[in-house]
């Protein structure tokens, strides 16, 4: 981060008032009267009918547009294990993003645990108060066991946003790269760089969706995930392979699709030039990708690259997934948030993408044209359509799926 940007960063962030939050009241408070039924003796009729059903916070208090975005400070972007105090902004910016999107509001809450159980404790006492849960910058593998263990405890939606919003982003804009390049999900072959949440998830996304697990590489720090390892967890032995492979190098060497995770520099020219013909790269490691599309696309003029940065085509964002699929989820009182929503949300992007695109996300962008092509797999997040296809794909799904207290709501579109 240069000079510049982190002064204007901190003074984004100080000034006028700290931080990047604030609350709102929604309900008028100007007289006698108002704070009789804000507050005392008015505020006994929601209190009796939530003690008698209490479906009906749902229906008296800001429960079920509230979601609750929280870390325990232990994988803070690519910063590490920093404490959950220092995640704060973090969770703030997720606020921002939550509100600006989908009109979600949101309370973070950083939990200072010992442990996973500590943390899982802590939010399963607290979840009354929400209509869902949105874990973040949880550290792999704890963050699998936390995320399991809360959805079976509790009757609102739990997402972690590391693993199934990184997984369904990049299997939106992965389904249209392949088929641009005249392939399909089940007859490519796939290294993945990257064994913690974002890549464990990914690939079981992608499973689901149709992709063999045997043609599937993952390939974490000490090398190629195999069946002869005595060091795999039991997230990572879900995708050993029985292969001769052992490094990154090997793994390449004729595969369609390369999926990095992981961190910069990992994927060299020379490996690129194995790939098989017409290949995919998404290299998502942020700010530095695993390779530069500059180096990918001079030496593969065949290649369909995707990043997770914004200066680039294609780029892997999760603001095009959470803010939206927990709105749909919200708007049907969803009690999870299923494989059934997750794909539905996939498709919704995939589609959308190969939509015109609008005037306005053109001028954003200082663009004069773009269409659906190699370098444009995936919508941006700045497209206003978002809001309008990925919450009813969703809470289409959430209702045909039983996971829904709600009807499909009128005020969507009939799909």
């Amino acid at each position: 981060m240069s000079d510049d940007l982190k002064q204007r960063a901190l003074a984004y962030h100080a000034e006028p008032k700290p931080g990047k939050i604030a609350t709102a009241i929604t309900k008028p408070c100007e007289d006698q009267n108002d704070l009789s039924l804000a507050y005392t003796p008015g505020v006994a009729a929601p209190v009796r009918e939530i003690a008698a059903d209490a479906e009906m916070a749902y229906r008296y208090t800001g429960k079920g547009n509230l979601v609750a975005v929280i870390t325990d400070g232990t994988a803070v972007l690519g910063l590490g294990h920093v404490g959950a105090l220092a995640g704060k902004p973090v969770m703030e910016g997720k606020a921002v993003l939550f509100k600006r999107f989908a009109d979600i509001d949101v309370f973070d809450i950083e939990v200072d645990a010992e442990s996973p159980q500590a943390f899982i404790e802590t939010v399963a006492r607290i979840a009354p108060t929400f209509g869902g849960i949105n874990l973040e910058d949880i550290a792999a593998p704890h963050c699998f066991v936390i995320e399991k263990t809360l959805i079976e405890q509790l009757d609102i939606p739990v997402f972690h946003d590391d693993q199934h919003g990184t997984a369904i982003i990049i299997a939106a804009g992965l389904l249209n790269a392949i088929e641009l390049q005249g392939k399909t999900l089940e007859n490519v072959r796939i290294v993945c760089v990257g064994a913690g949440a974002a890549g464990i998830a990914s690939m079981r996304l992608l499973a689901t969706l149709g992709m063999p697990k045997q043609n599937l590489t993952l390939v974490d720090r000490k090398g190629v995930v195999h069946s002869g390892r005595d060091d795999l967890n039991e997230y990572k032995q879900e995708f050993a392979r029985d292969t001769d492979e052992r490094s990154l190098a090997d793994a390449m060497d004729g595969a369609d699709v390369f999926i990095g995770v992981s961190g910069p520099d990992i994927l060299s020219v020379g490996m690129l030039k194995t790939m098989a013909a017409k290949p995919v790269v998404f290299a998502l490691s942020n700010p530095d990708p695993e390779i530069r599309p500059e180096q990918a696309l001079a030496a593969r003029d065949d290649l369909i690259m995707a990043t997770g940065r914004s200066d680039y085509p294609n780029q892997v964002n999760n603001v095009l997934g959470f803010p939206f699929i927990f709105r749909g989820a919200l708007d049907v009182q969803a009690r999870k948030i299923n494989a059934e929503m997750q794909i539905a949300a996939v498709h919704a992007l995939r589609n959308l993408a190969r939509e015109p695109v609008p005037q306005a996300v053109l001028d954003a962008y200082g663009l004069e044209s773009l269409s659906y092509g190699p370098d444009y797999i995936i919508p941006k997040p700045i497209d206003e359509r978002l809001i309008d296809r990925v919450p009813p794909a969703v809470a289409k799904a959430a209702v045909d799926s039983g996971m829904a207290r709600q009807a499909y709501p009128d005020c969507y579109p009939k799909i």
